[in-house]
């Protein structure tokens, strides 16, 4: 383009005032300034501003105008300069507009044409992240929620989903919805109660996963209210997820909801009364994911902060062994959360018997360890009080190599 220009003096109105590169697909934006389209798409929707780049206007409607007359005069322009070795610009494919779409997903409405407009809505909304936030402007994703919502509840059969509300949810999921977008889902009343149903229902596992990555996605935006009414169920079709293992990205996202929902007390017990601790334990002894392991102590060290959650903990074979055992072993934000877990069933539930287990399992020996290395001064603090309080037992025992201050 430098070499060009040296040659050939481009008019400036040519040129993209964010690539300062000649415009191969002018676009006018609410604000009425002329972009390249890939240019301003890029800033939009790639690098999510709000503003325009020249005016700093906030941008309301996101619709880009094709220019078909600067176009025009562009590919006239390099056609008249092709003896300079100035290429001609294609005229491009227009791409989906907000007409278009508004259209499929009124016809989505009507039973003869719904498949056939759900699966077109789906191949748009995978094009790019620009039909994303078009198909958010028009409401897509309230009537998509109604669509599942319908289906789901309609449908008495306990396995199985219907194609409609399966299809979509997929566009659902694919849509990003934006936080606000977020907020006005959750803000249904329906639509935690309906994921839930889809998750137990749904005969695939596609949708399954998409039913926990986009309740997680909620759940991050959702206000204390919403998070502490959650229905036993919820919890129970979580737990469920996480034992069929269904695909690492649909584990992580339901550890996620679990961290996120679990700070609130009844949910604790709610998660512990599902079965979620022996699920964790189980899927943490075989873990060796970093990340993974990670967000599973997160959650049992916040369920255990019931006695119903310390109660599963402790009634599990390997529970205290496979807690312990991850301390140095997997990350310094691991080592911390595992000995938080021990400290709130020392602490809380640390009857004869646990102790006694605890000395047997070499977990004395693990807190003992954590006290004399360089780790968090935190970490350090919750074994020293562990080790106090229990002294006087473990003091006696020949399996404590270590000298109990």
């Amino acid at each position: 383009m430098g070499d060009l220009q040296t040659e050939v003096e481009v008019p400036r109105y040519f040129l993209c005032p964010i690539s300062l590169e000649i415009m191969k697909d002018p676009v006018t934006l609410s604000t009425g300034i002329t972009y390249d389209r890939e240019s301003i798409e890029n800033w939009l929707f790639t690098q999510k501003r709000d503003v325009c780049p020249m005016t700093k206007q906030v941008v309301v409607d996101i619709e880009l105008t094709p220019n078909h007359t600067l176009r025009r005069l562009i590919q006239s322009w390099c056609t008249l300069n092709a003896s300079s070795g100035v290429e001609r610009f294609p005229t491009p494919r227009l791409p989906i507009s907000k007409t278009e779409i508004m259209k499929l997903v009124k016809d989505s409405k009507s039973p003869q044409q719904q498949m056939m407009s759900l699966k077109r809505l789906k191949t748009i909304v995978l094009e790019n992240e620009k039909n994303k936030r078009l198909m958010e402007s028009v409401g897509a994703a309230d009537h998509l929620s109604n669509i599942i919502s319908n289906e789901i509840n309609d449908n008495n059969s306990m396995t199985s989903s219907s194609p409609a509300a399966d299809e979509a949810l997929s566009i659902l999921y694919h849509l990003k919805l934006s936080p606000t977008g977020l907020k006005s889902l959750i803000g249904k009343g329906d639509m935690v109660e309906t994921l839930t149903r889809v998750m137990q229902r749904a005969a695939g596992y596609e949708s399954r996963a998409y039913a926990v990555m986009l309740l997680k996605s909620m759940f991050e935006v959702a206000e204390p209210m919403q998070v502490t009414s959650l229905n036993p169920k919820f919890f129970m079709e979580l737990v469920n997820i996480l034992m069929d293992q269904i695909s690492e990205k649909a584990t992580k996202a339901t550890l996620k909801l679990l961290i996120s929902v679990c700070p609130w007390g009844r949910n604790r017990i709610k998660a512990a009364e599902a079965g979620a601790v022996q699920v964790l334990i189980d899927a943490l002894m075989d873990c060796t994911e970093k990340r993974t392991s990670e967000m599973i102590l997160t959650v049992l060290d916040q369920i255990c902060q019931s006695a119903e959650g310390r109660a599963e903990l402790l009634n599990h074979a390997g529970g205290l062994a496979v807690v312990s055992k991850k301390i140095f072993r997997v990350s310094s934000v691991a080592s911390e959360k595992a000995v938080r877990i021990l400290y709130s069933v020392a602490v809380f539930s640390g009857n004869t018997r646990v102790v006694q287990e605890m000395l047997e399992l070499g977990v004395v020996e693990k807190l003992l360890l954590v006290i004399q290395v360089d780790c968090g001064s935190k970490m350090k603090e919750k074994a020293r009080e562990i080790v106090k309080m229990h002294s006087r037992v473990w003091k006696k025992s020949p399996c404590v190599t270590f000298k109990l201050h």
